[in-house]
C-alpha cells in the first residue's frame, strides 16, 4: 500500500465515520459476533457498505489489549478493567513478558478481530483496516494513577527516584512490546492499513506548560514508542493512520507530524482548517465532527450536523489540503439512540459538497 489511495480518496471528497458499532448493535447477537472472527468480518463488510466506503475498519475497543496483557500476568478477562499496577514488573518479568510474545495467544476478541480482518482481506475487495490502541494511552490504562508519574518525569524526576516513574516506564515497556506483536499478527492477518488510537496523548496528561519549558515527555512517553510502531508498518508497507480525540496543544500536534502517518484523525475541539498549515501536505486529514453528541437532538440538532459539515468542508476546500469527512471518534451505540445516531451519520454523508459536481466514484482496492 502507499498514501495515494488515502490522498486519492481526499481528492475525491470521500466521507466515512468511525461507526461500526451502529451497524454491530442492530444484531439481536451482537455480542456473540464479537467472538465469531467471520461474522464480524461481515459486519465490517455491511457497515462499509452502509457508508459507502472502501475501508473495512474493525471496532475501536481500546480494552483489548489491556485484558491481553493482564492475562499474562494471571489476572482474568473479567477483572482486568479494575485491574492496576501498584509496582512495577521487574526487568526479568518484562524480559520474560515480551520473549513469551513471540508465540502470540489472542484472547477471544483479539482472536475475532483477527478473523474479522483475514475475512475482509480474502472475501471482499475493502481496505482491511487493523485497529490498535497506542502505547502510550494503554500505559495509562496499566495505572490508577498514570496523570502523576508523567508530571513528575516532566520535572527531571528520574526511575530511580520516584517509584511512580518506575512504573510507569515499566509499564509503558509491556505496552509498547504488546502493540508492536499485535500490529505484527494483524499484518500477518491481512490488514493492510492500521489506526493507531492514542487517545491520552494529550494536554491533561502532559502539561502544555512543561512543554513549553523543555520537557521531554511528550517525545519519551508519545512519539518514541509510536515511531516504533511506525517503523514497523512502514517495514511492512502497511499504512499508518494515527488518531487523538483529546484536547491537545500546537506542540502536541507538531509531535504528531514528526510520525508522518498517512491519515491524521484528530478530536472535535480543534479547528482542522487552521491545523492544517502545521500538517504535511501528503498526510489527509480527517474527522472530526463532535459526533460524541450525536445521540441528543438537544445537544446536536440534525441541522445542526449539517450545517458543520458543509461548513467544515467549506472551510477544508479552501486550505487545500487533503481532507476525509468523518467523526471525531468511534460513534457508538446508545441504548434507545440507535435510529438518531444512524440518522445524523447519514447526514454526515449527504451534505452538500463545497462544489455543485457531483463526486466521481470511489477507487476499488488498491492492488496488493
Amino acid at each position: 500500500m502507499s498514501r495515494q489511495f488515502f490522498l486519492a480518496l481526499a481528492n475525491l471528497g470521500h466521507r466515512v465515520p468511525i461507526g461500526i458499532d451502529l451497524v454491530l448493535r442492530q444484531h439481536a447477537d451482537a455480542e456473540a459476533l464479537l467472538h465469531d472472527g467471520t461474522r464480524l468480518g461481515q459486519v465490517v463488510e455491511e457497515t462499509a457498505r452502509l457508508f459507502r466506503s472502501p475501508l473495512g475498519f474493525l471496532p475501536m475497543d481500546l480494552t483489548l489489549e489491556k485484558a491481553g496483557i493482564l492475562r499474562r500476568f494471571g489476572v482474568g478477562e473479567g477483572e482486568a478493567a479494575d485491574f492496576h499496577f501498584t509496582t512495577a514488573p521487574s526487568p526479568a518479568e518484562r524480559a520474560e513478558f515480551t520473549r513469551k510474545l513471540t508465540g502470540f495467544v489472542p484472547t477471544l476478541r483479539l482472536a475475532a478481530n483477527l478473523g474479522a480482518l483475514q475475512h475482509v482481506a480474502t472475501q471482499t475487495k475493502l481496505l482491511p483496516v487493523g485497529m490498535a490502541i497506542g502505547p502510550f494511552s494503554l500505559t495509562t490504562k496499566l495505572l490508577a494513577d498514570p496523570i502523576t508519574p508523567v508530571f513528575l518525569a516532566g520535572t527531571g524526576a528520574t526511575a530511580t527516584e520516584e517509584p511512580d516513574v518506575a512504573l510507569l516506564e515499566a509499564c509503558l515497556e509491556l505496552s509498547l512490546a504488546y502493540v508492536l506483536r499485535y500490529v505484527e499478527v494483524q499484518i500477518a492477518a491481512g490488514a493492510r492499513a492500521i489506526f493507531i488510537a492514542e487517545p491520552a496523548a494529550n494536554q491533561v496528561y502532559l502539561s502544555p506548560r512543561q512543554l513549553e519549558t523543555g520537557s521531554d515527555i511528550l517525545e519519551r512517553f508519545v512519539l518514541a514508542p509510536n515511531r516504533r510502531v511506525a517503523e514497523v508498518l512502514a517495514t511492512h508497507g502497511v499504512d499508518h493512520l494515527f488518531h487523538c480525540c483529546g484536547e491537545i496543544v500546537d506542540p502536541i500536534l507538531d509531535g504528531f507530524c514528526s510520525l508522518h502517518p498517512v491519515l491524521l484523525s484528530l478530536g472535535s475541539s480543534r479547528r482542522l482548517w487552521e491545523d492544517a498549515a502545521r500538517v504535511p501536505r501528503d498526510v489527509v486529514l480527517y474527522g472530526n465532527l463532535p459526533s460524541k453528541q450525536f445521540y441528543s437532538d438537544q445537544l446536536m440538532p440534525a441541522d445542526r450536523v449539517t450545517a458543520l459539515a458543509t461548513d467544515l468542508l467549506a472551510r477544508m476546500q479552501a486550505t487545500g489540503h487533503p481532507f476525509i469527512l468523518g467523526t471525531e471518534c468511534d460513534t457508538l451505540h446508545v441504548d434507545g439512540c440507535g435510529d438518531t445516531l444512524l440518522r445524523k451519520v447519514q447526514l454526515l454523508l449527504d451534505a452538500p459538497a463545497p462544489s455543485a459536481s457531483a463526486p466521481p466514484p470511489l477507487p476499488d482496492k488498491v492492488t496488493q
